[in-house]
């Protein structure tokens, strides 16, 4: 996205891919309604949704005291009340091309950056590209985080997730979109999707190994007993192959740049998947991040100063992001512990209780905190 930002406004870039193609199985797949009105003013919005997808317009917790709609996307006034679930591959192919058509765009596949270009302290490209600016956008295990010497600070996640996938009915609740289901020890989440429905069955952090050794018959009955209609399938998941570890982190680096070098999304800070909001916090990065760094490459290499203010303009929104999601992973922990319910009936009450909650969840998940304008 900050490729394509940037090439927009004529700034020549070099968009590097280690991998040969996208063709992967991403576990992001929620493009937020801050998304899509940004992909409308681009002109890319109702291209991109010609594709398949599916449109979230719910959050929904359940456990065994009740269930509640916790956010209703539905009734924010905008076009895109709802969060669009597509694969991640299929959107960054997509943004690929448009990128691609842009001049004095490039894109490299099979391209993994092994090192950092440095004159007189600062970095000046990588391997053979020089650059006014590297960016760092590849993710929580970032290479380039790691060569820049910017280690990031673990904050305490407390849960890991064993996700799988089973597929669709027709008879499947048309209302399921986005649900946890919560039980005293484990919680479901349920995301839909064009690939059939994706599950992460929690384990407490570092408990995979535990719950690979105990088989995959501990989360068939969870799902049997918690999410009923979907035992007539449960039977599908017959090993843990069928499986892949989501490593749950929620970290961040102290400074997100080096002179020469900006640190954007996952690499800058890792965003648990609480609130499927890890591609909106990064897509906002790319929109400050273009917002500053477009003026300044028309005058030449960026300037420090330059980019620690997209460090200082979005680091409050990311800790306030990440404090929330310690704060659940704290509780969530705490409860297990104590052998109490990870959701306590008198919080459901309290959410249906309040007028007009479900809205303003809504909002505050579609658009985050302090959620950046495009400005070029």
């Amino acid at each position: 996205m900050l490729a394509y930002l940037l090439g927009r406004a004529g700034v020549p870039v070099t968009l590097l891919e280690s991998h040969k193609d996208f063709d992967r199985d991403f576990r992001g797949d929620s493009l937020h309604p801050y998304t899509l009105e940004l992909l409308d003013r681009l002109g890319l919005a109702d291209k991109l949704l010609e594709l398949p997808h599916e449109r979230a317009r719910q959050f929904r917790l359940h456990t065994p005291t009740g269930s509640v709609t916790t956010a209703d996307y539905s009734r924010l006034p905008t076009r895109f009340n709802y969060v669009a679930l597509m694969p991640q591959a299929r959107f960054l192919d997509f943004m690929a091309d448009e990128f691609r058509a842009l001049p004095g765009c490039e894109l490299r596949t099979g391209s993994k950056v092994t090192e950092l270009r440095r004159e007189n302290g600062r970095i000046v490209g990588v391997q053979d590209i020089e650059a006014g600016v590297v960016i760092g956008a590849d993710g929580r295990y970032s290479r380039l985080r790691r060569l820049a010497d910017l280690p990031a600070e673990s904050l305490g996640a407390r849960t890991d997730l064993v996700w799988f996938r089973l597929p669709h009915k027709e008879s499947d609740p048309p209302d399921a979109d986005v649900d946890l289901f919560f039980g005293r020890d484990h919680y479901v989440g349920l995301l839909t999707g064009t690939q059939g429905w994706q599950l992460g069955y929690s384990v407490p952090k570092g408990g995979y190994a535990q719950a690979r050794a105990d088989g995959v018959e501990p989360i068939r009955a969870f799902l049997d007993e918690h999410v009923p209609w979907l035992a007539d399938r449960t039977h599908l998941l017959t090993d843990f192959a069928q499986t892949t570890l989501l490593s749950v982190d929620i970290s961040r680096v102290r400074q997100w740049w080096r002179p020469g070098l900006l640190l954007v999304g996952d690499a800058a800070h890792v965003i648990s998947p609480v609130g499927g909001n890890g591609i909106l916090m990064a897509i906002q990065d790319a929109v400050a991040a273009a917002n500053h760094l477009v003026p300044a490459l028309r005058n030449g290499p960026v300037r420090d100063e330059v980019l620690a203010a997209v460090q200082a303009e979005r680091e409050p929104a990311i800790r306030i992001v990440q404090n929330d999601q310690v704060r659940i992973e704290t509780r969530a922990a705490r409860a297990r512990e104590l052998g109490r319910p990870l959701v306590p009936a008198r919080l459901l009450r309290l959410i249906t209780a309040l007028p007009g909650v479900r809205k303003r969840a809504a909002r505050a998940n579609a658009y985050g905190p302090n959620a950046p304008v495009l400005g070029t």
